[in-house]
């Protein structure tokens, strides 16, 4: 496996990063696991969500809030105060392909094994569970925040970690958001929603999920969770940081990733 502490882009940029990676996943290309950050904060949408229906479009734009819609499926999320991955791994690897539950389960029980190392007291969620969210006046979907499932990971009983996964003939992404602070419950804001629904989506959302802030202090670095992240994983993964691993998102003719590009970054 490759881990690649990227860093902070915009919404669209992280997304039109994760769509290359899955193109070199299915194009059969060594998994990746991308960490990163939404600067400045932005919202994405699931693979099969409207905009026009889940967002109020006039208000994104009067703020200036940058949106883009995931690679994956799953709901509405407002990024800020959280670390964000993604994995990009073949179907036919060994260790990170296999059925959809089987990759669930083994990326949160790295995440949790990170976390703990950290110490942040995570856990695995035991099974499905859900607020029960109306859709607002003009449709909006219940955030993702506002339910938990199987595999999904939780910090005294609420969710901590958001992820979506999405499948393809060869390949398959799977992106979460670890919640840092409450910078999640501004989705309340540009909701496709009437002004007086607002408040009590908020507060449901904070009802419903849990921050990891109070153990990691104030806006706590990347690399923290990409050094935990490489001591759970052991040895014989690769780590790139930053622009040096930007030659990630590029496959060879041989539809892998050269040695003269891990060459040239190491």
């Amino acid at each position: 496996m490759i881990l690649w502490r990227d860093g902070a882009h915009d919404a669209r940029e992280n997304m039109r990063r994760d769509h290359a990676l899955l193109a070199a996943a299915e194009a059969g290309a060594e998994p990746v696991l991308r960490l990163f950050t939404f600067v400045p904060a932005g919202i994405t949408l699931g693979l099969n969500q409207a905009p026009e229906r889940e967002l109020d479009l006039a208000r994104c734009e009067a703020d200036g809030v940058v949106w883009a819609v995931r690679p994956t499926g799953g709901r509405a999320i407002f990024h800020a105060d959280e670390w964000t991955y993604s994995l990009a791994t073949p179907l036919a690897d060994r260790t990170w392909g296999g059925s959809r539950a089987g990759t669930y389960e083994r990326i949160a029980e790295l995440l949790v094994a990170s976390l703990v190392r950290l110490g942040v007291p995570a856990e695995l969620a035991p099974g499905g569970g859900h607020l029960t969210l109306a859709r607002g006046a003009r449709g909006a979907a219940p955030p993702c925040f506002a339910s938990t499932a199987r595999h999904e990971v939780v910090l005294g009983g609420r969710k901590l970690v958001g992820s979506a996964q999405r499948r393809t003939a060869h390949g398959l992404l799977q992106q979460g958001s670890l919640l840092l602070g409450e910078g999640h419950l501004r989705l309340a804001d540009y909701l496709a929603i009437a002004p007086a629904e607002r408040e009590p989506v908020r507060e449901s959302l904070r009802l419903a999920s849990g921050s990891a802030g109070r153990f990691l202090g104030v806006d706590p670095p990347l690399d923290r969770w990409a050094d935990s992240l490489a001591a759970e994983l052991g040895a014989g993964i690769r780590r790139f940081d930053g622009a040096l691993g930007a030659f990630l998102l590029t496959l060879s003719k041989r539809d892998s990733y050269t040695s003269a590009a891990f060459e040239a970054c190491s």
